[in-house]
């Protein structure tokens, strides 16, 4: 029987005192400290006892830079067991679309299990051989649905649950703050494992807070749940204002500004243009053979905010057009505060549409998969201005920013 969302909420905020919403009195953003931080500073006390597994990647670090993995492995304080690597593997060495498989840590000897493409009975399965009790999850997320962290979020808390395991999150910032839901929601019939569920585009959540929710509203069965949260982090801080080490969570994510613009420009994932795989600037470099200033231009002339659009010139060294000079855009956000980025994700497919005689979807409608429904691909097909095309969504953003209300730890 499902708990309701209210009895679930009061019962895994009660569970322990480190799981509670920061005080009133929580120190200023700059003496944030992380999920990871708080657990380390009680002596792992809400691990004590318990056979413990992690998933993790290399975002799972320290202040000073050192992998929580290292840390916890070395403190007799704390029975680690096991290491789980999402996409690109624990270590990171893994492109997108890969993983480091099942092989022994070098650093520490732990056995490291992959769950990359894994759900369901055959991930509790990979629990249940793990020998572990407790599963914590300490990842670095970006705030995208089609970014895959949060999916293995999910389908980790899914498998603890069928496999009888308890599931601790330890919770870090979001990097483009947490103010408010944009986009599109999924509709279920997309689903993949770039959104499993229907939430919106860009999410404005933690991945705590995106934890509940799944407990909430989505998982068949509530698995038993733990929120280590953070102290000093507020929604509208971006990630400098953490004052924390940024490690790259994916080979094309190398820092904040790309996560900034990454919810709105991995959209061109689903088009025959190049998302600046292969440069040094990836989700902020975007073009094609053929491509030449009058898409800057036609850019900016939508007077999006918080944004304007330089005519560019690039080489990717992988991915498409690797090794041939293509023309297009670059992106720079003057004002972050005010920049919209599924707005201008939409606003460059618009444009690029209709300056670009070349311009096509991926022939397997990925756009589809990434905006999750075909309301998107079918409006800018259409001829549709951005303004009617982010109207498409608007009742279904505000059911989900309803839902999503409920779930927010902070303020």
């Amino acid at each position: 029987m499902r708990l309701s969302r209210r009895a679930l909420l009061a019962a895994t905020t009660a569970a322990t005192a480190l799981s509670s919403a920061p005080p009133a009195s929580a120190a200023p953003h700059r003496h944030l400290r992380t999920g990871f931080e708080r657990l380390a500073a009680d002596a792992y006390a809400l691990l004590d006892g318990q056979r413990v597994g992690i998933v993790t990647n290399p975002t799972g670090i320290t202040r000073d830079a050192r992998h929580i993995v290292d840390v916890m492995h070395a403190d007799p304080k704390v029975d680690l067991r096991a290491v789980f690597g999402p996409e690109h593997g624990f270590r990171g060495t893994a492109q997108a679309g890969g993983s480091e498989g099942r092989y022994d840590d070098p650093a520490t000897g732990l056995p490291v299990y992959d769950t990359y493409l894994k759900s369901g009975q055959p991930l509790a399965d990979v629990f249940t051989a793990s020998g572990v009790d407790t599963v914590v999850f300490d990842i670095q997320d970006v705030g995208a649905r089609f970014y895959t962290y949060i999916w293995t979020l999910y389908d980790c808390m899914e498998a603890a649950q069928l496999a009888g395991k308890r599931f601790v999150v330890l919770d870090r910032p979001n990097p483009v703050t947490g103010r408010s839901a944009e986009g599109p929601v999924l509709h279920k019939e997309f689903a993949t494992f770039v959104g499993r569920q229907p939430i919106s585009q860009a999410h404005g959540m933690t991945v705590a807070e995106l934890a509940r929710l799944f407990n909430g509203e989505f998982l068949t069965a509530p698995v038993a749940l733990d929120t280590v949260l953070m102290t000093g982090w507020r929604r509208s801080d971006f990630y400098d204002a953490s004052a924390l080490p940024w490690v790259p969570p994916s080979p094309n994510m190398p820092t904040p500004d790309t996560a900034l613009v990454y919810s709105g420009t991995c959209l061109f994932e689903g088009t025959n243009l190049s998302e600046g795989r292969g440069t040094t600037r990836p989700f902020e470099l975007l073009g094609a053979e053929g491509i030449d200033g009058r898409w800057a231009a036609a850019a900016n002339e939508l007077g999006l905010p918080g944004v304007h659009f330089r005519e560019a010139y690039f080489a990717p060294t992988f991915s498409k057009f690797q090794g041939r000079t293509v023309g297009g855009v670059q992106i720079h956000v003057h004002d972050r505060a005010a920049y919209d980025p599924v707005r201008t994700g939409i606003g460059l497919l618009v444009t690029a549409k209709r300056v670009w005689s070349g311009f096509a979807w991926r022939s397997d409608n990925w756009i589809d998969k990434l905006t999750g429904s075909t309301q998107v691909r079918t409006a800018i097909d259409a001829g549709t201005g951005v303004d009617d095309v982010v109207a498409g969504w608007r009742e279904e953003l505000a059911a989900f920013r309803r839902i999503r209300k409920e779930y927010l730890l902070y303020r």
